[in-house]
């Protein structure tokens, strides 16, 4: 009897990342991976990028902040089961992450010069691609210094494939934009700053900075630039090394996805660049599929008073009707994807906001149950 693709990764690999776009229970997936793995006998981390902090109610937390909480073992004992190792989580804070990475790695005396830009400020908290970088970042970083023996990482919402998979290569772009220090390096040790020496006011440059910005101050760009320089082969560093993590053997990422029909050429896109980039896609897993009614409550309902027999039969239709869709969905999301294993996890009759109801839905995702 084979090993379902996702339980054979929770006992060998050492990085899980939850990849897919917003809406699909990426925190819910991930968050069960890691207390799967934990109660299996490994320590693991999940660390979320989930504004709305459900991961800490699901865990029977109050909050979580950018540092690892432990999971109280009492709490978990909750289940009717033992964990066999601890449960640590976290949820980025995206400017604080960027602010520790500024002071850990930017020479004494640009700390805040840096800090204080308001170019700066925008590259932490707007600017394209921002979010996802530092999430990978930290996700280096944490296999680096920490010693769980599974991370999972639930990544940012995500409209296109590409901006998860480019986020390194587009801040390292932007920070080491050759055509900005050309043009304001010699100016800045001239100290000739200013908008009518450069003409810059109206140039795609300008332009495309004062989107994320709201200024156009070179005097501010420069300073900036000028500053960061000084740690611009430690992002390059950084970048090769999260490339480096993300090929990893030990690395595997799971596509989370919903069962509807306009989903799928966005997952079959994903999971193709993915696999172009040398990254192991683990498995697809469709969340929130809605099931077939079971016949016995088809039998309840022929049981019936005439009037409300006709209701209740009216409602089983419907669903009927959800689930075949679904299913056809999830046909077409088979055939396009053969070479990967295809795990279903059934809509549930409430949200996943508790311990009991990750549990159940990691019996599906390492397939002790499965959707009839």
């Amino acid at each position: 009897m084979s090993t379902a693709p996702l339980s054979a990764a929770l006992a060998k690999k050492r990085v899980l990342v939850c990849v897919g776009s917003g809406g699909v229970g990426k925190t819910t997936v991930a968050a069960t991976l890691a207390l799967r793995s934990a109660v299996e006998g490994r320590s693991s981390l999940v660390c979320t990028i989930d504004p709305a902090k459900r991961l800490a109610n699901s865990l029977g937390l109050s909050a979580l902040g950018n540092t690892e909480t432990q999971v109280p073992a009492q709490v978990l004992e909750g289940l009717g089961v033992k964990p066999k190792a601890s449960l640590h989580a976290m949820m980025l804070d995206m400017k604080q992450t960027w602010d520790d990475l500024i002071t850990r790695f930017a020479p004494p005396d640009q700390r805040e010069r840096i800090l204080s830009n308001r170019f700066y400020q925008a590259l932490s908290t707007a600017l394209a691609g921002s979010q996802e970088y530092i999430a990978l970042e930290k996700l280096w970083d944490l296999r680096r210094r920490s010693q769980y023996e599974l991370i999972v990482l639930d990544t940012p919402p995500t409209a296109h494939a590409l901006d998860f998979l480019d986020a390194p290569n587009r801040i390292l772009d932007f920070l080491d934009n050759e055509a900005a220090k050309w043009l304001l390096t010699p100016a800045l040790k001239a100290g000739k700053i200013g908008l009518s020496l450069f003409n810059l006011g109206s140039s795609y440059m300008a332009k495309t900075l004062s989107k994320f910005t709201g200024t156009e101050t070179l005097q501010e760009l420069s300073s900036f630039m000028l500053a960061i320089s000084s740690m611009n082969e430690g992002f390059r560093e950084r970048a090769r090394g999260v490339k480096d993590l993300l090929r990893d053997p030990q690395t595997g990422f799971v596509l989370v996805t919903g069962p509807q029909v306009e989903r799928l050429d966005e997952v079959t896109h994903f999971r193709t660049l993915l696999k172009q980039n040398q990254m192991e896609v683990l498995a697809l897993v469709v969340n929130r599929v809605h099931p077939q009614p079971p016949p016995s409550l088809w039998d309840d309902a022929a049981r019936l008073a005439t009037g409300r027999r006709a209701k209740v039969e009216e409602t089983l239709k419907e669903l009927k009707v959800l689930a075949d869709q679904d299913s056809a969905a999830i046909t077409q999301l088979s055939a396009a994807c053969p070479d990967t294993p295809l795990i279903q996890v059934p809509r549930f009759e409430l949200d996943v906001h508790d311990l009991t109801a990750l549990w159940r839905t990691g019996r599906y995702l390492v397939e002790e149950e499965k959707i009839p």
